[in-house]
Parts: structure tokens; sequence; C-alpha cells
């Protein structure tokens, strides 16, 4: 009889990019914990933790995969090491990123389990980013928990920044593949997270949602200044080093939009000028040679992904959005992509297509409701979750 499990695949995964400039920058005794949701069944886990962002060595002084509190009873909370190297702990050199040894550990899909995390001395908390949805986010404690069952309410809150830990493989069936997604804060909330719960609930069991997205990021430019910094690498950087998903298929790209909201002139702020706004052939151009060249590389299918309306956003103006449309049409008919992923089409008005649909509007005027990300999640085509 054939190994039921033959391959690793990335079961759960982020970006990391630069972390909110803050006063403080630094934590020391601090445990961190995220649940995953695990959508294989397997016998091995692998993790990689990325520091890409820091500026100085990270050290994690201890790290465990558990079955989750809600998985199992807290009597039965076992943590088992997540090794470096056969060490219990391991440091992650500035702008680098670590993998961890295979560990043996069964997972069966639709269970969760924990990673926790725990830095005994001054860490610098610069690699990381802030994700949303129903399956997103953990929790920080002060002092050492990361083998306790539960986490001490009067030391712990909630988070949804995802510091170090970048992605999670599985040795899975070999049947099991990767989704990936990315693009920007569009991206970073919730339709890659109801994306997976239709998955569950269609019985798309063989996919896995891979989010690779950073708040404020664009394709063609960064900035180099603190205030803006948590917006995150450009493109060129960013693509080559979040494609590195085993088992991955696919990448559908949502991209672009900041490349033509940011620009507000020196006048209004010193670091965003005129001379940063693309024209539509700018961001073609920025796709084709970043994204698709190298995901055709990589023997990646890739799907282009609509820009929503922004239609009411504090720097709306006609000239933005003509760009936005022009782009819009490119990427819905360009033969460069394997296909297109309309977002626009599922969330705009039908009165009025430069502006959300009524109830699909978070309230900026930029980021959708929780029901359009739905509508979001729900207009993938089959064949990709297949």
């Amino acid at each position: 009889m054939p190994e039921k499990f033959s391959k690793w695949v990335a079961c759960w995964g982020n970006a990391t990019s630069i972390t909110d400039r803050k006063e403080a920058t630094y934590a020391k005794d601090l445990t961190l914990r995220y649940p995953i949701r695990a959508c294989f069944s397997g016998n091995k886990l692998r993790f990689h933790f990325s520091n890409l962002t820091g500026t100085e060595p990270v050290t994690i002084s201890e790290a465990y995969v558990a079955k989750s509190a809600q998985s199992a009873s807290s009597a039965a909370y076992s943590p088992t090491s997540i090794t470096f190297g056969g060490h219990t702990s391991a440091a992650i050199p500035a702008g680098e990123e670590i993998l961890s040894d295979e560990i043996a550990f069964d997972v069966t899909a639709g269970e969760t389990f924990d990673v926790s995390l725990y830095f005994a001395d001054f860490t610098q908390m610069n690699a990381g980013t802030a994700i949303t949805g129903p399956l997103s986010g953990g929790k920080y404690s002060y002092g050492n928990f990361a083998k306790s069952a539960t986490l001490p309410d009067d030391l712990t809150r909630k988070t949804n920044w995802i510091y170090f830990l970048n992605t999670i493989d599985i040795f899975t069936e070999e049947k099991n593949f990767a989704l990936v997604c990315f693009g920007d804060s569009i991206t970073a909330q919730d339709w890659p997270d109801y994306l997976t719960l239709r998955c569950a609930r269609e019985g798309f069991n063989n996919v896995a949602i891979i989010r690779r997205a950073v708040s404020g990021t664009r394709i063609l430019r960064e900035y180099s200044c603190i205030t803006y910094a948590a917006y995150g690498l450009k493109g060129a950087t960013r693509f080559p080093i979040e494609m590195n998903v085993a088992g991955a298929r696919t990448v559908i790209v949502q991209h672009g939009i900041n490349d033509i909201i940011h620009p507000v002139g020196v006048e209004v702020n010193k670091f965003r000028p005129w001379s940063d706004m693309p024209t539509a052939d700018d961001l073609i151009n920025g796709v084709r040679s970043l994204y698709i060249t190298h995901a055709r590389k990589l023997g990646l299918k890739i799907y282009s992904g609509t820009l929503l309306p922004i239609y009411g956003w504090r720097t709306y103006n006609e000239n933005r959005d003509i760009i936005r449309m022009a782009f819009n049409q490119w990427l819905r008919t360009a033969p460069d992509f394997d296909g297109c992923v309309d977002f626009d089409k599922a969330v705009c008005g039908h009165d009025n297509p430069k502006a959300f649909a009524n109830g699909f509007d978070s309230g900026d005027h930029l980021h959708p409701s929780a029901k359009a990300y739905e509508a979001m999640a729900e207009c993938v085509p089959e064949k990709l979750l297949k």
C-alpha cells in the first residue's frame, strides 16, 4: 500500500513586513499564541519564521505546537517542542528567514492547533503583519505561558499582528495544494478567511488558502520614513520572497490601488509627491515584469484580481478612477493571465459602478464591509479550488 502522506504543502501563511513604528518597538518576557485551523490531515509539520524586516537578530527562546484547548481538554493539552537543528531555541538573523526541523505531529483536517512562541530577552518586534478575518488573529501574554493550556486573563490581550511566524507546511496527501492570495490591505483583511470557510462548506477539501498581503503596499514604490514604514515593501521585493510556498499551484494578484490613491503632492505631504502617480501603463508594465514573469518561472498559474471602487475615498478624483478603470480593463482581458477574478464586478453598485453596492462599503469608501468580503470570496471561480 502506498504511503498516505507524500509531500509538503503550505497549510497556513502570511506575509512578513515592517510593523507599525510606535514608541515601543521591543518586547521582553512575552508569549505569542496563534490558533491555526488545519485544512488538511497530515503527520508532520514544519515552521517558517521570518525576520525579513528586522534590523537585528531575534531569538525565539521556546516554541511549541499543541492541539488547542478547544480540540482537546485542558488536561490533555500536550505541547510538542518546535526544534531547530535539534535545539529548542533559535536566532533569526536580521533580514533572514529560518525553517524549523520537521516535527512529528498528527493533524486531522478541520481541527485547530496552537503555535506558541516565547521571547525571554529584549526582542525587536519589527517583522510581522496585521491581518483580520473570522479565522485570523492571536493573543499575547506577559510572561512565559507557552506551554500552558490557557493564557491568564489578567496578563493577556488579543492581537491581529502576526509576528515572525510566516508559513506552516504540513506533510500531507499528494492531491492537496495551495492557492496564494497576494495583495494589500484588501487581502490582509477578511476575504481569504471567507474563502477558506467557503472551501470547507462546499467540500473543496484539497486546497489551502495562503495569504500574502500587507496593508498599504504598492506595486512600484515603497516608503523610507517611519511614518509609513508599515505600508511595507514594494512588489519587486515582496513577490519573489512571498511566492516561496510549498505545493502552490496558483496565485491571485489583487494589487495596485495604493499606487493610485497615495500621491497627494509635497504641499500636502512631503512623503507623497505627485511624481509617484503612475499611469495605467506603469501599473501594467509593473505587473508584467514583477509578477507574471516570476510566477511563470515558478510554474504557477496567475489570475488577476480587479481593483475595487474608490468613489468617496478621501483622495478620490476622476483622474484616479480613470487610471483604475483602465488598469481593470487590462486585468480582465490581458492574455498574460490564466484568468481574472473580477472582484470589482462582485462588489460595485449597479446604478453607480464607481462606488460600492449598498451595504458593501465599510464606511471609508475604500475597504469592503464583511458582507462584501464574503461576496469577494464567493466570486473566486471553482476551478481554482478544485
